[in-house]
């Protein structure tokens, strides 16, 4: 047990210094952001002074907040508070269609679909609330959707150490959908399995069932 909990502090630890960095590396102020903004105004061919646009700086700066707070989140932390009277409950636990809101990293425009997350717990539980905080924390941040997908996967692994994890993202993205190719129907499916969910194939089938992917 001091070794699992060693383990966790110091992945804590790597991730605030994560945080730390992405936070605190030359981030620009509110209104050198908030000029960007009525450049890029100004750049589509509009006036960033007229009445109509005048506050959209501050309300894109705003949203932008609310869109990638993931940032400031530590998700390790998220998971730290687990329980142990469980009456020996050691079957998988799965949540399935948790609203997930993302951006594409390469476009800036929005990720929009659901996340599945099951795991078997060995020993020991997190409230189910926290792991669709963990999804948040991870989909609130400019993002790949393989990336996010393992991001999530490998954080309830190394913070609980059960003895599976697996996660299925199903979304549209709308660098396909509403630019480029514009092939609005489109959705994309990912899907990260550890533990027992890979190397146990009815283990796997079970959770597809739960989510209706079989």
């Amino acid at each position: 047990m001091k070794i699992k909990k060693k383990y966790i502090s110091n992945n804590m630890k790597h991730n605030n210094t994560l945080k730390e960095d992405l936070i605190n590396k030359s981030k620009p102020s509110e209104e050198e952001a908030k000029e960007a903004v009525k450049t890029l105004i100004a750049w589509a061919g509009d006036n960033p002074d007229r009445e109509g646009l005048i506050e959209t700086p501050k309300r894109v700066i705003n949203a932008y907040k609310e869109f990638f707070e993931g940032y400031t989140s530590d998700p390790d932390k998220i998971l730290s508070k687990t329980f142990e009277e469980v009456a020996g409950y050691d079957e998988m636990v799965v949540i399935k269609d948790i609203r997930l809101e993302s951006h594409c990293e390469h476009h800036m425009v929005p990720i929009l679909g659901k996340a599945h997350v099951a795991y078997i717990p060995d020993k020991r539980v997190v409230g189910i609330s926290k792991l669709a905080r963990i999804v948040d924390c991870y989909a609130k941040r400019l993002q790949t959707q393989e990336t996010m997908t393992a991001q999530i996967a490998g954080c309830i692994q190394r913070v609980l150490l059960p003895k599976g994890v697996a996660v299925v993202v199903d979304a549209a993205h709308q660098c396909m959908t509403t630019r480029g190719v514009h092939k609005a129907t489109s959705s994309t499916i990912t899907n990260r399995m550890l533990g027992l969910f890979r190397t146990d194939p009815r283990t796997r089938i079970e959770f597809m069932n739960f989510i209706g992917k079989n």
